[in-house]
């Protein structure tokens, strides 16, 4: 005799199905909203960007702007990671490629001049995405976290690079990890790369070669 009997089973489990037409059509969609918000964005500056032009500048409904990617705070930190990673996906710090090919480097020298190239290019799709997050941050409390929190990890990331440095035998004995850090960290920014860039008109290949030979003088025995 079973221990259940029929007439008080509950319905049987039904199967999850993922369509891979669907998952597809999802990932379209947020590279949609997200090419448009960084558009928009950088155009309009964070203030002046609604979702509902978000939404009509990608095609979609608003609601699908928030099913996607989230709300406005939301979507300005989804565009300043995928702007980070060059793809259209958050990664990690250490998974990005660069990074992958400064820790396989050599020398010291190698390390900086893959790194400065990388800063240079990540440059071009920052910029217009760091405007908005600092004018942003002025009066919407929740960027103004954002943007600490960013130039944290940056700088976090900054002790990782320094050590791997330091590993090389390469840097210069009068300098801490901590020091060496707060040098890059400084001229990796992007208001650092706006005075020469935007202002001083510098093309990105002159930026990142002066970055690259910057600090091979300052920070290598």
């Amino acid at each position: 005799m079973p221990l259940v009997s029929d007439a008080v089973k509950g319905p049987p489990a039904r199967r999850r199905y993922t369509s891979p037409a669907r998952t597809e059509q999802a990932a379209a969609t947020r590279r949609a909203v997200l090419r448009a918000a960084r558009e928009l964005f950088g155009e309009r500056g964070f203030a002046a960007t609604t979702v509902a032009a978000v939404a009509e500048a990608a095609g979609v409904a608003v609601d699908t702007v928030y099913a996607a990617v989230g709300r406005k705070p939301q979507l300005l930190r989804e565009v300043l990671e995928t702007a980070l990673s060059g793809t259209d996906e958050v990664v990690p710090a250490a998974e990005r490629d660069y990074v992958r090919r400064v820790r396989a480097a050599g020398t010291g020298r190698e390390k900086i001049g893959i790194y400065a190239a990388a800063v240079a290019e990540i440059g071009v799709r920052m910029a217009p995405v760091h405007r908005a997050l600092a004018e942003a941050a002025r009066t919407d409390a929740g960027c103004a976290a954002l943007r600490a929190e960013i130039n944290a990890r940056r700088a976090a990331n900054m002790r990782l690079f320094a050590a791997d440095l330091r590993a090389t035998g390469e840097l210069r004995a009068d300098l801490t990890d901590d020091e060496v850090a707060d040098v890059v960290w400084s001229m990796n920014s992007a208001e650092y790369r706006a005075l020469l860039v935007d202002d001083r008109g510098w093309p990105a290949d002159r930026y990142a070669a002066w970055l690259a030979d910057a600090w091979v003088r300052l920070l290598l025995a």
